[in-house]
């Protein structure tokens, strides 16, 4: 079999439950829709440590997070890694492009890739004063130097008046072929036409939305505003103490406390959700015109999800559902695979870190030896396999650092600072509702979990563990010492 072409649509920010296909009530992702209606969704696919960076190293390494060291969120820490999914497609006789982001430092480190037009969103570090001419987004992220060439100096898209990690919402205010949405989209639609026909490709289309800003165009807007929306699940377990002392903060961790701002959070997050399930649909489009749909793999996920003010809480970094829990799905050409499964779903645990073992599977190219991940493959056909019993996520997160252990049916957290311990049986509460910690019925599968969790952390330099019980209290490092040596 010749090697097929691949396509990652990766997004930002998009929690596994709002998709059609995944049986929203209220979103409407017409093109992801046929996507898992012509291939397979992985049910019970997660982000080990849900925030950008350390996901997207997930993704491009093959590493968990013990091994690729960052364990939460910090910037400028740089990516020197032997093995990348595009260096070892690359190697495989692929051309490589990304388009949008890479979240990754320097903020030009191609990672392998042949060639990357960059978007990365706003990104604080790199937008300050200090940062230098080179370093600055203004001059290295290629939409930002687009979007000024285009629109004046001034223009950026801070200009909306709204955050980008705000619970605000509003449209966007340029005509809609601005919207960075639309730039990655344009730019991968061109990069069709410029593609070296002798060769496969790997692109990454990498879309910024739905990670706010909430700032879809206003056609998108309209769609939800007159809709009875599902409001956002809250445990029997959570206090409103944080939210009534952040909630009307613009950024906080809870989300607001005027519940009219949480419904325009969920109009805006939506609208940019089918905003961007539209412009996917324009990538379709052009991989069928090109002539290139029935020789390509299309693999789509995201980096991690997002709270929605599900348990008063916004963004993500927490072990619960909204946040951790993420959409991944796969289809093939016919040319590729002529008895790929459709409309199947497969409920083993999965992760990131098996994005890289599965594309250069399927490109036949070796998996090096630094990869942790394992090929999904084997469980497109064979719904009997798994290819771990358990996985281990975790966060850093000053007095919310966490831990946890999830299978097919259940999930142990584990608070590090403070050793609270929770315990949720997702086969029957899928939403987190109810904390069964205490429950005496499930003492012996909470220990079996809690053991799982020892073991995971046994060689940690943290000290989280002395092989026999979990120590609380212990320092967190966000990132691994021997990355900082390597920065």
């Amino acid at each position: 079999m010749k090697q097929p072409n691949i396509l990652l649509i990766m997004t930002d920010q998009l929690r596994h439950d709002c998709l059609g296909y995944a049986g929203h009530p209220d979103v409407k992702t017409p093109y992801l829709d046929t996507l898992a209606a012509k291939g397979v969704s992985f049910d019970a696919a997660y982000s080990a440590c849900p925030s950008c960076i350390a996901a997207r190293a997930a993704l491009h390494t093959g590493m968990s997070q013990e091994n690729h060291g960052r364990r939460g969120y910090e910037d400028n820490i740089s990516w020197k890694y032997p093995h990348t999914l595009a260096g070892e497609l690359s190697l495989a006789g692929y051309y490589t492009q990304c388009v949008g982001k890479m979240h990754v430092h320097p903020l030009r480190n191609y990672l392998g890739f042949h060639h990357v037009d960059l978007h990365d969103g706003y990104l604080h570090a790199a937008r300050y004063a200090s940062v230098p001419y080179a370093k600055s987004q203004f001059v290295a992220d290629d939409y930002f130097y687009w979007l000024k060439q285009e629109l004046g100096v001034s223009a950026d898209v801070t200009d909306t008046g709204i955050d980008c990690n705000s619970y605000v919402a509003r449209p966007w205010m340029h005509p809609e072929k601005y919207h960075p949405t639309n730039w990655v989209t344009e730019r991968s639609l061109d990069f069709f036409r410029r593609r070296d026909p002798q060769k496969p490709f790997f692109l990454m289309a990498s879309y910024l939305r739905p990670h706010p800003p909430f700032d879809a165009p206003q056609s998108y807007f309209d769609f939800y505003r007159q809709k009875e929306l599902r409001p956002p699940f809250i445990g029997n377990w959570e206090t409103d103490d944080d939210l009534k002392r952040e909630g009307r903060i613009f950024d906080s961790k809870t989300g607001p406390l005027d519940s009219e701002l949480i419904r325009e959070a969920q109009i805006g997050y939506y609208a940019c959700i089918t905003h961007l399930d539209h412009q996917i649909g324009r990538l379709i489009m052009g991989l069928i015109e090109h002539e290139l749909f029935d020789d390509t793999v299309i693999l789509f996920t995201s980096d991690h999800g997002e709270e929605l003010c599900d348990h008063h809480m916004f963004r993500k970094s927490r072990p619960y559902e909204g946040s951790c829990h993420i959409p991944l799905l796969m289809t093939a050409g016919k040319n590729v695979f002529s008895d790929f499964p459709t409309n199947h779903h497969c409920a083993r645990v999965v992760e990131l870190r098996d994005v890289m073992p599965t594309l250069l599977s399927i490109a036949g190219a070796p998996i090096p030896e630094t990869v942790d991940g394992k090929s999904l493959l084997p469980l497109i056909w064979d719904s009997t396999q798994s290819i771990r019993p358990w996985l281990h996520g975790e966060h850093s997160y000053g007095v919310f650092s966490n831990h946890w252990i999830v299978t097919e049916t259940d999930k142990y957290i584990w608070y590090s600072q403070t050793g609270r311990e929770q315990y949720f049986e997702l086969a029957k509460d899928p939403h987190e509702l109810c904390d069964c910690i205490y429950n005496e019925d499930k003492k012996e599968q909470i220990l079996t979990l809690r053991n799982c969790m020892v073991q995971a952390l046994s060689n940690r330099e943290e000290g989280f563990t002395d092989g026999q019980s979990l120590i609380s209290g212990q320092a967190y490092p966000e990132t691994a010492s021997f990355l900082k040596e390597i920065g």
